[in-house]
């Protein structure tokens, strides 16, 4: 007698073919999509520019309107049985307005906290957790008392939409205040005191429907003019700042109430101290080479929690090295298909641009140790 399949517990997750809305249509949203469909499900983009784009190009459908289009909304909700997004700076009233006609996971407070880089450093600290010392400001007389309070080296950044280092300004001794904030073009920003870190890393903790939580391997990253170059794993960081990261991770999860992933990028000080830099609930660069190095992918780990699947292992196969392709770096995808140890993961993109993500190539570099 062949013996039984156990049945899991907790929530009924969605069944075969049902369909995932996906609001966002980049990179992000084609490899979720790409996972999403040996799992047996369909995905759906939306996005003012869907048409044609990353996520769209290998989805089932895919909806181009913009996001206060009410009635495009509409028709979008009833035709999926949940969504998720792929990247954070979707409108918070568009998710309120599709939380009425369809499950959204994650839910808006993640973010509205994660859009906001004052609100997501606050809600950090009230955590317990600890960052760099920072001062929202909103005008440039904020701006002098903060750096009074901050200090120098210190970083002045817009508090919303900021990434790849966009929207970013060093400041020092010399600096001329009334000059960087006319440059910086905002009224809502914020100071951060440079971190005199020794490694960046990063954790993506996954969340399931019936609140179970799970962390990936610790990622050490590497920052070129503030995109993400290169990633590595395992971080080579002692066991004891790795638990501090999980713990940071697990705990800013649960606070979101998040069904979903979160990627916290963290700094470590000589001191050994974790400090919370940013956070995403959504995939992330720094967990693309999940895709080649660990039992789970960060894509299909989030399509399982999003659906309501029991979550995957997130043993790690073997050390593992993400190469981000910025730019011209297309050009040389033909030698990297010639490296046995090489994945490659394009994006569709048509134009390459300075900057611009092209893609990744990931190489398993030797079997987990120990």
């Amino acid at each position: 007698m062949a013996p039984r399949v156990p049945v899991p517990k907790g929530p009924t997750p969605l069944p075969a073919n049902a369909t995932i809305g996906i609001l966002g249509g980049g990179q992000l949203g084609r490899m979720t999509a790409l996972a999403a469909a040996p799992l047996g499900y369909r995905c759906h983009i939306y996005d003012p520019d869907a048409a044609g784009g990353p996520a769209a190009q290998v989805s089932d459908a895919a909806t181009s309107a913009a996001w206060d289009d009410w009635p495009a909304l509409d028709a979008f909700a009833a035709a999926v049985d949940v969504v998720t997004y792929e990247f954070e700076n979707v409108p918070v009233d568009t998710v309120d307005y599709l939380m009425k006609r369809v499950p959204v996971r994650p839910g808006p407070q993640a973010l509205d906290v994660a859009q906001h880089r004052v609100a997501e450093k606050t809600f950090a600290r009230d955590q317990g957790l600890e960052t760099a010392h920072f001062w929202g400001v909103t005008t440039l007389d904020e701006l002098i008392e903060g750096l009074a309070a901050v200090g120098v080296p210190s970083i002045l950044k817009t508090c919303r939409l900021g990434y790849d280092g966009k929207g970013q300004i060093r400041v020092d001794m010399d600096t001329s205040l009334s000059k960087i904030w006319e440059d910086l073009g905002t009224d809502d920003a914020i100071l951060e005191r440079m971190v005199p870190f020794t490694t960046e890393i990063s954790v993506i903790a996954a969340r399931g429907l019936d609140g179970t939580v799970v962390c990936f391997p610790i990622t050490e990253n590497a920052h070129e003019g503030g995109i993400l170059r290169r990633s590595t794993v395992p971080a080579q960081i002692p066991e004891a700042v790795a638990a501090a990261a999980r713990n940071v991770a697990e705990t800013l999860i649960a606070a979101l109430d998040i069904v979903g992933l979160l990627a916290v990028e963290l700094f470590v000080t000589e001191e050994g101290e974790v400090l919370v830099n940013e956070m995403a609930p959504r995939p992330h660069n720094s967990g693309h080479w999940t895709q080649n190095g660990c039992a789970t992918s960060q894509f299909e780990q989030f399509v399982r929690a999003v659906v309501g699947l029991p979550l995957g292992p997130t043993d790690l196969l073997s050390e593992t090295e993400m190469l981000n392709l910025i730019g011209d770096d297309i050009d040389a995808v033909p030698g990297h298909f010639a490296d046995p140890k090489a994945h490659v993961h394009l994006y569709g993109k048509a134009e390459a641009r300075p900057g611009r993500k092209m893609g990744h190539v990931n190489r398993r570099l030797s079997p987990r140790r120990g």
